[in-house]
Formats: C-alpha cells, sequence, structure tokens
C-alpha cells in the first residue's frame, strides 16, 4: 500500500532506553490479556495481533528504568487500552450507536473506587473486567490524590470517545484549537502521565500538581505524543477507520493544502510543543519550586516525572517506528533510509538519537521564536471580513454609564501617575474616552440595569488598564519580582469571607479592585465567589507569563499562545459575570463539561482573535509586543502579515461555527444526559444567548472605539519612539539620559 506522504524528520534530541525486562513483560501480558477474554472469542484480537502490536515494546521503550513488575503493570494497562479503543471502535463507532456506547461507559468508573477496598460490579465484558483488575493492583501504591487525578483522566479518555463518534456521524472535521483540546482526553496522554508518575515512583505533590508548570509539561507531552501518533496512524485511520479526528487531517482540511504539507505542519507542531517542554522545565520549575517552598524531595519527585515525561516521548517514537500498528515503511525518519555517518547511532533503540538532526530541526525554530526585532513599521491594521451570526443590541442606559465610569476612574486615581511608580502614566482622560469601555459593557450586557451596567463597564476598565499597566510598569523594566508582588497583593483584596478585612490600597490597581470586589460578590453563594476569585486570580497571573516571555524576548509557542490568549483577555473573569444571577438552578458540574468548557473557549478564542486583529498595529509597531495571534502565526509558518491574516481569520470562523455547533447539537445532549429540568435548560439557553451577545458586543466595540486606530495611537512611555526618542543601534544612551516629561495629573 502506498504512502500517502513521506515520514519528517523528527525532532527527538533524546536516546531512547531498552527495559530489560521486556520479554517478563511480553510473556506476563500476553497471559493476562488472554485471562481477561481479550484474545480468542472476543471478536476483537486473536493472539498474532497482540503480538504484532507488542504492547511490552512499547512500555519497556517508554518507562526503560523502572522494575520487573511494575513494567508488567503498566504494561497490561497499555493492552487495556488499546483493547479498548478497538472494543469500542468495533461495537459503537462502526455501528454508529451513541446510545449504546453511552451505557457501556456509564459503568466503567465504578471499577474505579477511591477505596480500593469497595466492591465493583460484576464485570460484564472484558474491558470490566480489565479496569477491575488493573485498579486493585494498582491504587494501594498510590496517593488519594493520585487516585482522583489517575481516575479523571481515565474518565475522560473514555468519554470523550463520544465526542470521536458524533464528529463520525456528522462527518466533520474539527478545527485544530478544538481537535488539540480534545486529543488530549480522548488520545490518552494525560492518562499516560499518570502512568508514568507510578512507573517512576515520584508521584507529583499534591500543592504543585495544578500549577502551570506542571499542566504545561503534561499538555506538551500530551500533544508530542498525540501528533506523533497521528502522523503514524493517518492512513490507517483515514483509509481503514473512516476516523476524522487526525492531527495531519484537521490542517490539511483547515489549511486546504496537501497531505504533505499538513503533515510537515504537524511535526513542526510536534518540535513547538517539545521546545515549550524544555523551556518550562528550565525558566518556570525552578521558581515554582522556590515560591511554593517544596521540599527536597518533592522537588526530586517532580524532575523525575519531567525525565519520565522525556524518555516515554523517546520511547513512544521508537515504538511507532517498529510497531506493525503504524505507517512507518520508509521516508526520512525510518531508521532503514537513513544513510551511516558518524554522527548517527544505528542499532536497536538509536532512530531518536541522531543528534545533527535533532539541532538541525530545532535550532531553526527557537531562532524565530527569540529573534523578533520589535517595533517593525507595520502600518494600519487590516480588518478582514469578520463572521457575526449573532445580532447586536446595546443598552440604552450607555450614555450614562460612559459618564459615571470615567468619574469612577478619576476617583480610583487610573488617569494619573501613581506616586513613586516609573512609567505608571499609563492612562489620562482623552485615552480613557477613547477607549469607550462602557460601549463594549453595553453590547456584553444589552439588558442590564444602569447599576449593573457601571458595574460590568467598571470591571473592563480596571482589567484593561491593569493589563496596559503591567507591561509598562513592568514588562519594560524587567521587573518579574516586583510584578508577583503586585498579583499577590491584588489576591488580598477579594476575600471569600466579606467581613474579612483587607490591605489599605496604595495605587489605582488596588483601590479599584478593593471597590468592585464588595459591590460584586455580595448576592454570590460561597462557590461562585470562590470561582470569580479564581477567575480574576487566572487573569492575574496570566500577565506575569507574558512579561516572563518579555524578558525572554520569546514569541510564545502556538498552542500555548491560545490557551493563555484566553486568560490575559479576562475572558473567565467577563464570563463569569454572565453566571452570576444563575446560582443553584444549573448544577456546576455541567458547566464543567468538555461541552459547556468548549463553547467557552470557541467564544474566547474568537474575541481574542479579534483583539489580535485590530490591535496589530498598536501592539506591534507601537509597543513592541510579542503577544500577538498574527505575530505567533507569521512566526510559526514563516509567512507574511496578510497570510498570517488569512490564518487567524479563518480560525475565528471556526471558532465561530464550532460554537454554534455545540449550542445546536451537543448542548441538548449535555441537558439529556444531565435530565436537566425545564428551568435549567432555559438557563442554559440563555447563557448560550449571553455568549453570543459578549461576542457580538466585543466585535462592535473593537469596530467602533479609537483604541486602536493608527492617527490616536502613541508610543508608550519609554519605549523607542516616545515623545520623539530615537530608536535603533547606538541610541540605548540616550535613550537612559533622556528624563521623562511627567504630567501634572
Amino acid at each position: 500500500m502506498t504512502q500517502p506522504f513521506e515520514l519528517p524528520r523528527f525532532y527527538t534530541p533524546y536516546p531512547a532506553r531498552l527495559n530489560p525486562h521486556v520479554e517478563a513483560a511480553r510473556t506476563h501480558s500476553r497471559q493476562w490479556a488472554r485471562d481477561m477474554g481479550m484474545l480468542e472469542g472476543s471478536g476483537i484480537w486473536e493472539q498474532q495481533d497482540l503480538d504484532a502490536h507488542d504492547y511490552a515494546l512499547l512500555c519497556a521503550y517508554t518507562h526503560p528504568d523502572c522494575a520487573a513488575d511494575a513494567l508488567s503493570l503498566v504494561t497490561d494497562w497499555y493492552v487495556w487500552v488499546f483493547f479498548f479503543d478497538d472494543h469500542f471502535l468495533e461495537k459503537f463507532k462502526r455501528t454508529l450507536d451513541r446510545d449504546g456506547g453511552k451505557q457501556y461507559l456509564d459503568r466503567l468508573p465504578a471499577f474505579m473506587p477511591m477505596d480500593h477496598t469497595t466492591p465493583v460490579p460484576e464485570p460484564t465484558n472484558p474491558v470490566e473486567a480489565g479496569l477491575a483488575d488493573l485498579w486493585a493492583r494498582t491504587v494501594p501504591h498510590m496517593s488519594m490524590d493520585w487516585r482522583r487525578r489517575f481516575a479523571e483522566s481515565t474518565e475522560h479518555l473514555l468519554n470523550e470517545s463520544l465526542w470521536e463518534l458524533s464528529n463520525i456521524n456528522i462527518n466533520r472535521v474539527p478545527n485544530p484549537v478544538e481537535y488539540i483540546e480534545m486529543r488530549r482526553k480522548v488520545g490518552g496522554a494525560p492518562w499516560s502521565a499518570g502512568l508514568v508518575e507510578y512507573a517512576a515512583g515520584a508521584e507529583v505533590p499534591a500543592a504543585v500538581a495544578g500549577s502551570r508548570p506542571l499542566r504545561v509539561l503534561r499538555d506538551t507531552f500530551s500533544d508530542g505524543v498525540h501528533l506523533r501518533n497521528d502522523l503514524f496512524s493517518y492512513q490507517r485511520e483515514t483509509e481503514e477507520e473512516g476516523e476524522l479526528s487526525n492531527g495531519v487531517l484537521v490542517l490539511e482540511t483547515f489549511l486546504d493544502c496537501t497531505t504533505q504539507e499538513a503533515a510537515d505542519a504537524v511535526n513542526d507542531l510536534i518540535t513547538s510543543r517539545l521546545q515549550q517542554f524544555e523551556n518550562t522545565v528550565v525558566t518556570e520549575l525552578p521558581a515554582l519550586f522556590l515560591e511554593t517552598g517544596l521540599d527536597a524531595r518533592s522537588c526530586a519527585d517532580v524532575l523525575a516525572y519531567a525525565k519520565g515525561l522525556q524518555d516515554w516521548q523517546s520511547g513512544g517514537h521508537e515504538w511507532h517506528m517498529r510497531s506493525s500498528r503504524y505507517m512507518n515503511g520508509g521516508g526520512a525518519a525510518a531508521g532503514s533510509a537513513r544513510p551511516w555517518s558518524p554522527s548517527a547511532l544505528t542499532g536497536p533503540g538509536t532512530s531518536a538519537a541522531d543528534l545533527k538532526t535533532a539541532l538541525a530541526t530545532a535550532g531553526a525554530h527557537r531562532f524565530r521564536s527569540h529573534t523578533h526585532v520589535p517595533h517593525q513599521k507595520v502600518g494600519p491594521a487590516l480588518i478582514p471580513e469578520i463572521t457575526m451570526p449573532f445580532p447586536l443590541t446595546l443598552s440604552p442606559h450607555l450614555d450614562g454609564a460612559r459618564r459615571r465610569v470615567l468619574d469612577w476612574a478619576h476617583r480610583m486615581g487610573m488617569l494619573r501617575p501613581q506616586p513613586g511608580v516609573p512609567l505608571s502614566d499609563v492612562w489620562d482622560e482623552p485615552a480613557m474616552v477613547r477607549h469607550d469601555l462602557a460601549l463594549c459593557a453595553a453590547g456584553i450586557h444589552p439588558d442590564a440595569t444602569p447599576d449593573e451596567l457601571d458595574l460590568g463597564s467598571q470591571w473592563l476598565a480596571w482589567g484593561t488598564y491593569a493589563d496596559d499597566y503591567y507591561p509598562q510598569v513592568f514588562g519594560r523594566t524587567r521587573d518579574l519580582a516586583s510584578a508577583k508582588a503586585c498579583t499577590e497583593r491584588l489576591s488580598s483584596f477579594m476575600p471569600l469571607d466579606a467581613t474579612a478585612p483587607v490591605p489599605e490600597p496604595v495605587n489605582a490597581l488596588e483601590r479599584g479592585l478593593a471597590d468592585l470586589w464588595p459591590r460584586t460578590v455580595v448576592s454570590m453563594t460561597p462557590e461562585a465567589r470562590r470561582d470569580f476569585r479564581q477567575a480574576v486570580d487566572v487573569m492575574t497571573a496570566s500577565w506575569l507569563w507574558e512579561i516572563d516571555n518579555q524578558i525572554q524576548h520569546r514569541i510564545p509557542d502556538p498552542v500555548d499562545y491560545i490557551e493563555m490568549r484566553r486568560a490575559t483577555f479576562g475572558s473567565d473573569l467577563t464570563m463569569s459575570l454572565c453566571r452570576i444571577g444563575h446560582g443553584r438552578r444549573v448544577p456546576p458540574e455541567v458547566y464543567r463539561t468538555g461541552t459547556l468548557r468548549a463553547l467557552e473557549n470557541s467564544a474566547a478564542d474568537f474575541a481574542c482573535l479579534v483583539n489580535d486583529v485590530f490591535s496589530y498595529q498598536k501592539e506591534i509597531e507601537y509597543e513592541g509586543e510579542v503577544h500577538n495571534g498574527i505575530l505567533v502565526v507569521q512566526t510559526f509558518f514563516q509567512c507574511d502579515y496578510p497570510s498570517a491574516l488569512a490564518i487567524v481569520g479563518d480560525l475565528m470562523t471556526s471558532r465561530i461555527e464550532e460554537f454554534r455547533h455545540l449550542a445546536a447539537k451537543e448542548l441538548p445532549v449535555v441537558q439529556d444526559d444531565f435530565r436537566l429540568s425545564a428551568e435549567a435548560r432555559a438557563v442554559l439557553d440563555g447563557y448560550v444567548h449571553e455568549l453570543e451577545n459578549w461576542m457580538a458586543g466585543i466585535l462592535n466595540w473593537h469596530r467602533n472605539c479609537r483604541r486602536y486606530v493608527a492617527s490616536e495611537l502613541r508610543h508608550p512611555m519609554g519605549s523607542p519612539g516616545w515623545l520623539g526618542v530615537p530608536d535603533g543601534l547606538g541610541t540605548s544612551a540616550f535613550r537612559t539620559a533622556r528624563r521623562p516629561v511627567r504630567s501634572s495629573g
């Protein structure tokens, strides 16, 4: 069978190593699979299928250092998960039986009790039998926190198979962002990361398991594993299984390019994700250890876990090169096709050790991400046709809100420099008028009362002011320590107990938050109050990520950018305002479903990319910014501004289309699955309408405010070009000597 594309040169800087207990694991897993009913008579596998796939070899490569018993147990887990994949395919995907598939999946969590002494149901098929056996053998060695995390990732892996089935049902290829997010759950790499903790004897401490650095390590690992698998499995999945959830097919469809071009782009994304992994280990883990006060043993466990994930990447690549399950018969990546050279090793386990190729593959990516020249002249931002299927409605109280938010900003001290803080002359009254944040609030909340509209306008003013304040005051001085101190103090102005005292505000940021918080949370439930504070904390913490990238002069990895952009834009904050009045009429777990998160993320990505389109000149030319989606695309694809803008425009359209698909097709399924009352269904439908208003209002604001108009743009204080300060080679001494001219307030 002819291969549809040539496998690319992979970024594989770490050599694969083989566990010496591989044969024992092979023998054990073969007998275990037979005992569980997975082989002869199952209708899914015969022994020759299991032998050909050689999951023991996969585990021996991905866990090279664990003991024989641990390797056998891990191998059994992989036999089980691959059997589940094929079993679900035959029983439900091929027959398009969603109802049967849901009933099948709903039984499986019962076989993973947190207390391993709790009885489980009688298994009715090999998947249930295997899960019951594996859980009982594994969890006695692991903490309760690990059990919860691993059970959750296992349920995601199982349940999101319904998402794949739904997409096959409607012949729908997902968009790239949607695909990356869902593939993590369906593909099982987060689940694999949990087994790395077991095999390496290095549990991630509960204190840091939910932190950004650990999340990024898990997600970059997952994306690398899944996208690599997509390259090797493309032929089998598209030609034999009718699969639509494959990264090569996703990019081939989205970019309207050849299969080879899509495969090369997927490989570039793998490289970018692995380099994000490395950057996180080097730049974020040390700071995390200090900030959380982890003891030496816990730090060593985290580092051993990171090493285990690297071993998995290298070993997984080696196994893909050797397993009969995948397309690996030739091309530049095949070990047999690589000519001998002094820098290229040969033999088992060495296809991931071509250092010369690894450096050549990686160097260009790293070079591009760190060598952007700031303040390039780009001219007025080009605004494409933007799809907006939802009607705009503006609050009738807009004019009054405009006056009142300006008065509020004056009272909070936002329109003057902050005493003793260099570069803090962020806004003045003309700037506030140009920003017209009440217009944004009037579109987002068209049915708001005057008081509610004032509150929304003031939150937008506070968030936008803070978003301008951080890069100007902390970013230009590369003062990450002061930014962290500022962020920690801001959190103290949001007590969960409304009667708790707060510090005395010392600047406009603190004064504004101290004013907004009690007025906003007064009628919230304790749970809603916690969620809302977390939304603000996530936003302020994301600005530290931006400053860290500024210090490194690093254009973000595309996936990391999209996911962090939601936070830097304040998406969760403003969406949380939409849910304030919902109370307990909708169970909180509904908002945590994949469908609701996908609905919110698709809306957020649309709004964030709209902002990137309109702010391109302001950020690239005037502010020297590296956080703009168009610049990220230009850097990743090595293309010009119009080409990157076209890609971003297509992504905006696809996210709107995904939002509409989710609302029309998948939200009713969630409502049925949770057996929601008519009242709760009406609340969810109303929430969808609020998100529609949110998108329409944000687009209208960008089109009609003057924050991004070329004639109104000014270089930020202290930047090249500010107040006529020259920029370019040899001018740094001039900028140092010149004193900024302060306004009188």
